[in-house]
């Protein structure tokens, strides 16, 4: 028994001085290689002298009221705020249709903080937002011209395979009521459309998304309306850069084309020519511009 228990430390003791002291001690070394150096170091990207954020991570460019800068591309959007400390995904998936509770909207008075909004509300919200920006056409299927999730809940009597046969009650459940705001759909299988009241349970319906007649590809691309999975994605697509570059050329007193060619400088390739696609780095793009064309403030 001495035995094995001496055969265990010593296993104990090597393991530790290999994995626990020498690989971690490797690895630092090999940080400090050239050209790996400014890797290992987190990818700092440098202005006048001092670090304004890393290639790798996105960061919000807004005002002091939290508007997008006009001079500025934006990024994708982040479930986190940019903060390394809390990145992560909303862990929402295609069916998160409804918001919760209903009848509550993130503009409305009576906004709570409980308020929850569905991945499909959030990609429309974000879509009209974006749309407000750049000044183009934001619709998109599946969502209202106010901005949430075209959805109904279709209260009646159902068949075995639990569909409604014969609507009773249909309720716009994104939609709170208002003095003024009416159901984005009038009318659904002869049935007038009501607007949610707030906090009323409306699981008991048929839960029925409206497609609408928004085009199957909207203006607005789907990394403008998505995060990543992480949350800090410090990349967007061609297709949202392309769509910023007159408001950004705008801003700048400058041409559309020698904005472009900035973002070009800026856009990589899919890796290995197969994996992935094509991205701009928002951060080395805006910094390009400051360095080239400076707003005055």
């Amino acid at each position: 028994m001495l035995r094995r228990y001496w055969a265990a430390l010593r296993a104990l003791l090597v393991f530790t001085v290999v994995l626990g002291m020498g690989y971690p001690l490797l690895v630092w070394l090999v940080g400090w290689i050239p050209g790996l150096h400014g890797n290992a170091q987190g990818s700092l990207v440098q202005a006048r002298g001092q670090v304004v954020g890393s290639r790798l991570l996105g960061q919000s460019y807004l005002d002091a009221a939290g508007n997008p800068l006009p001079q500025y591309f934006q990024g994708r959007p982040s479930t986190g705020s940019y903060d390394p400390m809390a990145s992560g995904g909303g862990n929402l998936g295609p069916e998160s249709v409804v918001d919760t509770p209903a009848g509550i909207g993130p503009t409305d008075p009576g906004f709570k903080s409980s308020f929850r909004p569905s991945l499909l509300t959030l990609v429309c919200s974000r879509s009209a937002a974006v749309a407000k920006l750049e000044g183009v056409d934001g619709s998109r299927p599946f969502c209202t011209g106010g901005g949430v999730g075209a959805v109904l809940s279709v209260i009646g009597p159902r068949d075995a395979r639990g569909y409604v046969t014969q609507p009773v009650r249909v309720v716009s459940v994104n939609e709170p009521c208002t003095s003024t705001r009416r159901p984005f759909l009038d009318l659904y299988e002869g049935v007038r459309v009501q607007c949610a009241a707030v906090g009323e349970d409306y699981s008991d319906g048929q839960i029925v998304p409206i497609r609408g007649v928004a085009s199957a590809h909207p203006r607005v691309p789907a990394d403008a309306v998505t995060a990543s999975g992480s949350g800090l994605d410090p990349d967007i697509s061609p297709a949202y850069a392309d769509l910023q570059i007159p408001r950004v050329a705008r801003s700048r007193h400058v041409g559309a084309d020698q904005i472009r060619e900035v973002v070009m400088a800026h856009q990589t390739g899919r890796t290995f020519g197969v994996f992935g696609e094509p991205t701009v780095n928002v951060l080395q793009t805006n910094l390009e511009l400051d360095r080239r064309y400076p707003v005055a403030n």
